[in-house]
């Protein structure tokens, strides 16, 4: 590793995720919070384990024959020592703090005394009705342990002093995961798994109960989605979704202490041979801690309410705001209503004629695809881009799709090769013989939910040769092909279109600064990314930093850029920032010989982006607008508090996994 040029990414991911660990473990967070954060850091872990993992167990089979460590050996040693570290934190630190506030979670303990009966309560009340169990050796062919779902095995004697395995399920898809159950002045925290096995000798009455442990198994979330005319593609994707949860298991997570002639069994039984077996804690799907049931203000962060950024005259309209100058949105900080407004506008609006968008991950009660469904209805054209392929998001997204073209919206879906990430919108509006063109181009989804803890910026313009650059943009997008070809080839002048010309104009803006830099000219680059992974981008970075040009990056996620390498990137910086909210903007500045060109988009750096999506980014051309972002990103530049220096997270993680 010692001379490497790029960092792993997948440890570079797991780094990022250890800087979410790290929120839980600062006292100046507030209590609620910290728990948040270890639930982000579980659900993150669950997802790396659902997508990466299979990829790196893939690698390790075809790499058995080298000396070398796997990435998945020295991924599972990063996750074993941050699994510790957040263990610490719970016992340590977490669950002693909630006792001085007469907060008294039950975490790995005998169930109180003085709460029994009313667990008790509960438990039949509230949770029997969802519990089933299954005999191991019974013929399992109509069992399939679930993805993520909970469940404990039960190991019995019976009356002859025979033993065997029984598999409770866990139902926490169904009620709530954690309860709040209150004696005198105290509140007690206890696991519904907890509960369950609290009165387990109710569902084995005849038996003694020699163990119970909890257990979850992680299976590859990979869909293999059928290349099929568009008219089928919600059928086939609608399958897969059906089948996602059945995929090959690449994680078994059993709780610590469970009898390893018990545990070999039930691998075997539930054909886990292939598996990753992992002992971790006593609890699994941390995840649920989102939900935890704790409510007094005190213990959360202090209310931020958004700023009402716009004043619009009660005579006059968004669109004609838009048409008078360009609009910048900053969300979280600044309301997300000109958005809704813009979408239900362009419904109403009697001389709107047309309407594109694209939508990736939509809310689940999203007004925006409410409006646009209303337009349809109101005579309007409108076409939307819907990307089934969002991961996670396939169900919610079939689910608008259906919904809007019963309103008759055209809807377009992409290649199953590519996938549109874009986050664009587009407005023809008839006026004087002519159009008006209104347009919208954004870092973040087109999501009133996510617009409430992600940091985006949405520009709203009226610039019309980028917005006609858009409109050819989505004549492209309608012939729902792999890849553009000669025919589709499209002159981008303004807009940065992955596909097209994106990563070129990149590669030229960065040659630009080392011109400059050569020449003894002002020369710099700033970039805010979520995610920065492609070779030949990364490579250019560090021929500008060699050049002279000073580059400073804020990278959240992913970073495979090793910054102030000797004799390759002394003049490169890397920060992340991790807060109360998902900073999540990509924004491009160039310094240009003292005049700053300034872009933001949908785009990360990674090679998914680059070479299997389509991406938009788009300049800044409003002076305002663009002196406003160069103060948000010095801002974030000089943050000695909630900013980490990358290259420390990187090389502890180096240091503990090398050889």
């Amino acid at each position: 590793m010692e001379d490497a040029v790029f960092f792993n990414r997948d440890l570079s991911w797991l780094s990022f995720n250890e800087r979410v660990l790290l929120e839980a473990d600062k006292a100046t967070v507030p209590l609620l919070e910290r728990i948040k954060f270890l639930s982000i850091y579980s659900s993150n872990l669950d997802e790396f384990y659902r997508v990466r993992i299979p990829v790196l167990m893939a690698l390790d089979e075809l790499g058995k024959d080298t000396e070398r460590r796997s990435d998945y050996e020295l991924a599972k040693t990063e996750i074993d020592r941050q699994q510790q570290k957040y263990g610490s934190i719970l016992a340590e630190q977490i669950i002693p703090e909630l006792a001085t506030h007469q907060v008294y979670w039950i975490y790995n303990k005998p169930m109180p005394a003085n709460i029994s009966a009313k667990v008790a309560d509960v438990f039949f009340t509230e949770i029997l009705a969802y519990i089933h169990s299954i005999r191991i050796d019974d013929d399992l062919s109509d069992f399939f342990a679930e993805n993520n779902k909970l469940y404990q095995v039960v190991i019995l004697e019976d009356q002859q002093g025979r033993e065997r395995l029984e598999l409770i399920n866990i139902p926490s898809d169904t009620i709530p995961r954690l309860y709040a159950i209150t004696e005198n002045n105290d509140k007690y925290i206890v696991f519904l798994e907890d509960i369950i096995k609290h009165k387990m000798a109710y569902l084995f009455p005849d038996d003694q109960i020699k163990g119970v442990f909890n257990l979850k198994i992680t299976r590859d979330a990979e869909l293999k989605i059928e290349d099929v005319d568009d008219e089928d593609v919600t059928a086939s994707l609608e399958r897969q979704l059906e089948a996602r949860d059945f995929g090959f298991a690449t994680r078994f997570l059993c709780e610590p202490g469970i009898p390893l002639r018990n545990l070999y069994y039930l691998i075997y039984r539930l054909n886990l041979q292939k598996a990753s077996i992992v002992e971790g804690g006593t609890y699994h799907n941390l995840k649920d801690l989102s939900s935890f049931p704790l409510s007094d203000a005190i213990y959360s962060y202090p209310k931020w309410p958004a700023i009402k950024s716009l004043q619009i005259n009660e005579k006059e309209t968004l669109f004609d705001d838009i048409l008078k100058k360009d609009i910048l949105i900053n969300v979280p900080y600044q309301s997300y209503d000109p958005i809704l407004r813009f979408f239900n506008e362009a419904a109403n609006d009697q001389n709107v004629v047309e309407i594109y968008t694209t939508l990736y991950r939509v809310a689940h009660d999203s007004r925006i695809v409410s409006a646009l469904s209303t337009a349809s209805r109101n005579g309007k054209r409108v076409v939307v881009m819907v990307e089934l392929k969002a991961r996670f998001d396939e169900a919610n997204n079939i689910k608008w799709a259906k919904q809007m073209k019963a309103a008759g919206v055209k809807i377009i879906y992409s290649n199953i090769d590519l996938k549109v990430h874009a986050k664009v919108a587009l407005v023809k509006r008839a006026f004087n013989g002519t159009y008006d063109y209104l347009g919208l181009l954004a870092t973040g989804n087109l999501n009133e939910s996510t617009a409430k803890f992600y940091t985006d910026q949405i520009l709203l313009t009226a610039h019309r040769p980028m917005l006609e650059e858009l409109e050819a943009l989505f004549g492209f997008l309608s012939k729902s092909k792999k890849a553009p070809s000669a025919e589709d080839m499209i002159e981008f002048k303004h807009l940065l279109v992955a596909q097209f010309n994106l990563q070129q104009r990149f590669l030229d803006l960065i040659q630009r600064e080392i011109d400059h830099a050569k020449n003894g000219q002002a020369s710099g680059i700033t970039i805010k990314l979520n995610n920065l992974e492609e070779q030949v981008l990364i490579t250019k970075l560090y021929e500008a930093a060699q050049a002279g040009v000073k580059i400073k990056l804020i990278v959240r996620g992913i970073c495979c850029l090793l910054p102030g390498k000797t004799g390759l990137s002394e003049n490169i910086s890397v920060t992340r920032i991790v807060d109360r909210y998902l900073e999540h903007g990509r924004i491009f500045v160039f310094e240009n010989n003292g005049n700053p060109e300034v872009f933001m988009g949908s785009a990360d750096w990674m090679n998914r982006n680059i070479y299997s999506r389509i991406e938009v980014c788009f300049p800044v051309y409003n002076e305002e607008l663009k002196e406003l972002l160069l103060r948000i990103i010095n801002l974030q530049l000089n943050d000695n508090v909630q900013e980490s220096i990358y290259l420390l997270l990187q090389q502890k993680i180096t240091n503990q996994t090398r050889l």
